[in-house]
């Protein structure tokens, strides 16, 4: 007689429901596994990504000039917003020898200064800066011609920059700065360029002061208007940058430049746009410098007289 093993129903179901709970548990199994190598890989890609990222902030800290006193090559004044920009000497390598501020004071060197040979320079701390110069260390000033214009994309009135012209300040040359501040003279205070006048080289300043509102004050009162920085500042000013006359618009005449060639050191000419057209433009050389050949007459304070021809 044979045996006979008969399997119960219960069995069965046993093992039915092991056979689903093994394949739930090996599906788990898949899905942590894929999540954990998907980790991994983006953990590899930020890691090779990083150093790019901390290339580009090196990049970034390379351009700002440290503190510290440098020598100045040349300064430029734009009364679009009152920027001045400074060509430094002697800047750390990998350093941008240029430095832009609106917030500059002003001193000039005194007679002992300058007898032990010190040249104009700059003190920066952060970007706040104080630039000492000499009695005859020139600004180029960059004047922004404006009108009122229609603007074609969007048909409304705008204040534009329909050319730019070019002339040079100097602050501190002659003996009517000197009598006007005395000792103030050689204390750094903050100046405001003189009433614009094209040609030649204008001299002493329209307003000054312990904070730079007060030399704005100063002027406002002397010429019943604010400075062209501080008007064009709320007038030219779109989402951050100045509004050029579209290109595709008739222009102004060319940009017009001085006569006046200042001596010293210096380079190159440089190119401007006028109304969103180049017009090239050649620059005496050596602007915004020191060392002038030739001692102009001047009949006031904060004047400006044509250089010879």
């Amino acid at each position: 007689m044979s045996n006979y093993y008969s399997i119960s129903p219960n069995y069965c179901l046993y093992s039915l429901n092991f056979a689903i709970m093994l394949r739930q548990v090996t599906t788990i199994l898949l899905i942590l596994t894929l999540c954990c190598t998907t980790v991994a890989c983006g953990s590899s890609s930020n890691q090779t990504q990083s150093p790019s990222a901390n290339n580009s902030s090196v990049r970034r800290e390379s351009n700002q000039v440290s503190s510290g006193r440098y020598e100045v090559q040349q300064a430029t004044y734009d009364d679009g917003d009152g920027t001045y920009t400074l060509m430094l000497l002697n800047t750390p390598g990998g350093t941008s020898p240029l430095f832009r501020t609106t917030n500059l004071q002003m001193a000039r060197l005194t007679e002992e200064d300058t007898a032990k040979g010190e040249k104009t320079a700059v003190e920066i701390n952060g970007d706040q800066a104080t630039l000492y110069m000499t009695e005859d260390f020139k600004i180029e000033y960059v004047h922004n011609v404006t009108e009122v214009r229609n603007n074609p994309q969007t048909g409304q009135q705008e204040t534009v920059v329909i050319r730019q012209e070019s002339s040079f300040w100097s602050p501190f040359f002659g003996a009517v700065a000197g009598q006007a501040l005395g000792s103030l003279l050689f204390r750094p205070q903050y100046y405001v360029p003189p009433l614009y006048t094209p040609g030649g080289v204008m001299t002493g300043f329209g307003g000054y002061g312990s904070t730079y509102n007060q030399a704005v004050d100063q002027y406002r009162t002397k010429h019943n208007s604010p400075p062209p920085a501080v008007k064009n500042r709320q007038t030219l000013r779109s989402t951050g940058n100045l509004r050029r006359y579209p290109s595709n618009t008739p222009s102004s005449p060319n940009r017009s430049t001085t006569t006046t060639k200042p001596s010293g050191s210096g380079y190159g000419s440089s190119t401007l746009k006028n109304s969103g057209k180049s017009d090239n433009v050649k620059r005496s050389p050596s602007f915004g410098s020191s060392g002038s050949r030739r001692t102009p007459s001047r009949s006031g304070f904060g004047s400006s007289r044509r250089g010879r021809r």
